[in-house]
Formats: structure tokens, sequence, C-alpha cells
């Protein structure tokens, strides 16, 4: 296992200082975070953000994420030049010796939650998701007061009731034809760069406000993984991405997919599962909903040798910050993964 954390550059108040006092943590996961999306990454960015990581002592090998441009994903306008755009970042980061891009095709938002504060009964806050409020809320509507966190860091209400009208029209098989479109265009530039692409699940994992979404569950993960059926085209495992729907086995989708040969890369999380939604909970099992000792020896015991960081932690001692990825509450996340780990190993 290479136990790795996610860094939000020089702007983070979470500091690789601090994050190097982790025990364990082998590498740093960051991105570009001053490009705009579909656009080319400089070198001297990313040559910048390496040199960061490794001279607070940690390395720089998993990239999260190159964004893939809303005109990919809708198969219209500039996709070609924004493809080859994509094409040449992969070139990029793999010159400074990234070796797995974690990456998503979610039509318009990225995750969605619709609180970034529910306080649990011990007093620590975390991430919600209630689908009574999402119902609620209609996009296209901008003359309403009903929002969700996270609109207004990305979108005015007019440019987001524009970019979701774009996709009224769009179904799931026309989705997967986009993907398949833009697969076929960059994987082959991944193979010859020895970089791994790792989708990520769709989160949640299930449509929102319309928006098609196809990387939600097995089945589905089976047909991405044929569309360009190579070991380069793999997967992000997702815990909480995947585990928030009752309907996903994960420990089981953990033990196929890594004896494949097709998880890339891992985000441990664990979420409670509730009647109207999901929130995130710390990383051990009895938090939550999920089994993550029978994740983690799924995984292991199938081959999973990649990198994998904890996911979203709760705001835990006073801390303030961004929104799921505060220090602490994280860093308890990767002393457990260890934990786990290194008994999971002593039992083999």
């Amino acid at each position: 296992m290479k136990l790795s954390f996610r860094w939000y550059g020089e702007e983070d108040k979470v500091t690789l200082e601090k994050i190097r006092q982790i025990p364990g943590i082998y590498s740093i996961v960051s991105a570009v975070y001053d490009v705009p999306v579909g656009e080319v990454w400089k070198k001297e960015s990313i040559a910048r953000l390496r040199q960061k990581v490794e001279e607070a002592g940690m390395c720089l090998e998993v990239i999260e994420s190159i964004p893939v441009h809303e005109d990919i994903k809708l198969g219209a306008g500039d996709r070609d030049r924004y493809i080859e755009n994509y094409c040449e970042n992969i070139r990029r980061v793999a010159e400074a010796g990234v070796k797995c891009i974690c990456y998503n095709f979610m039509p318009v938002f990225d995750w969605t939650r619709t609180e970034l504060f529910r306080v649990l009964p011990d007093g620590s806050t975390t991430l919600a998701y209630d689908q009574r409020q999402v119902d609620a809320v209609n996009p296209l509507k901008t003359d309403s007061d009903l929002t969700l966190p996270g609109w207004d860091a990305s979108y005015s209400r007019e440019e987001l009731k524009s970019i979701v009208a774009r996709y009224q029209n769009m179904t799931e098989e026309k989705l997967w034809d986009n993907l398949a479109y833009f697969l076929e265009r960059v994987i082959p530039v991944s193979v010859s760069c020895g970089v791994n692409m790792a989708i990520h699940e769709d989160d949640p994992c299930w449509s929102i406000f319309g928006l098609p979404r196809i990387i939600t569950n097995e089945a589905n993960l089976d047909r991405f993984l044929k569309l360009v059926d190579v070991p380069n085209n793999g997967i992000t495992l997702c815990t909480g991405s995947l585990g928030c729907s009752g309907h996903n086995d994960v420990a089981k989708m953990a033990a196929k997919y890594a004896a494949m040969g097709r998880i890339h890369f891992v985000h441990m999380r664990n979420v409670a599962v509730l009647p109207e939604g999901f929130e995130e909970r710390a990383h051990p099992s009895f938090c939550g909903t999920l089994d993550m000792y029978a994740i983690m020896k799924a995984l292991y015991d199938n081959g999973f040798r990649g990198y994998i960081r904890p996911d979203h932690g709760r705001m835990i001692w006073g801390e303030t910050g961004r929104p799921g990825y505060g220090l602490y509450d994280r860093a308890l996340g990767a002393s457990y993964l260890n934990g786990l780990w290194e008994a999971i190993e002593k039992n083999d």
C-alpha cells in the first residue's frame, strides 16, 4: 500500500510540513489549480508542485485531478481541442514523474452535498446529503433562493442555469458515447507515457437534477472497463461514493477489480447510509455502514499494492477549514488505514 494524502496547494491550511508528520505518508495527491478547465498546464507550475512536495520529503505520483471540460462530456463545441489539451497534460505530468491520474466524468457537479457542517452526536461536523433537499432545488430556476453547498464557488446562478440547460437532451447512452470518444483518444497517450487513468465514481452514485450519471455501480464499471480494455484504463475505487448506495457491495467490487489489476487508486471513506440520504463518518468500520476491514482485506488479498488515501474527514477538535479536508480526522484515518493494512499483512 502506498499511503497518500490530498493537498490543495500552497493556499491549503493543511501544510506539507504537517502532512509529513503523519506516519507512513508516501505520496502527495495534488494538482495545478490556477489554470482554467480544459487548458494546458504550464510545465513550470508542474515542476514547482513537484519540487515543493519533494522538499517536504514526499513524492508526487498521483494527480487529482485534470478536470474534463464540459464540451467533452457533451460531445460538443471544442471537444477535440480540449481532448488534445488533456493529452498534452498527461504528457507533461508524466514527464514530472506522475504515475496515476484521478478524474471523473460527472456532468456539471463533481460532488453534491446538502450540508457541509452537519453536527454529529459527538460534536464533530461532517458532510451530509439529504435527498429531500436536493429534490427541492431546481438549478434551471435562477429566481429561486434555493442553492446547495459548492454552487457559488463554481458558477453564478445564470452560468449554472446555462450549463445545466445544455444537458437537457443528454441521455445516458449519449454520455457513454462521449466517454468512449474521450477514452479512445487519451488512453493510448497514457499507455505511451506509462500513466494509469483512474476514473472516480459519481458522487453520489445516482442521477441528480435529471442529469445522467453512469459511473455508479458494478455493471456500469464493467461496461466502462471494456470501452478501452487495457490495464491503464482503470478506476479510483471510492468507498464512500459507491457505499452511499445500499445496492453496491463495495468489498465484492474491491476484490473483483483488484484481481483484474484495474484499481489504480483508492479513496477510503466511511459513510452512514440513512433513509433520506447519507452522512460521512469517521473511518473505523463501527462508525458507519461500511465494513472498512473487509474492503481493505479484499484489496490486499487480490493483489492491490497501489495508492490509497484517507478520504473526507470530519472537522474535530475545533479545527476550521475546507469541509472534508481538515488535518486531524484525515490523519486519524491514515493511522487507521495503516493499522488495518499491518494487521492484514501479519495474518497473511
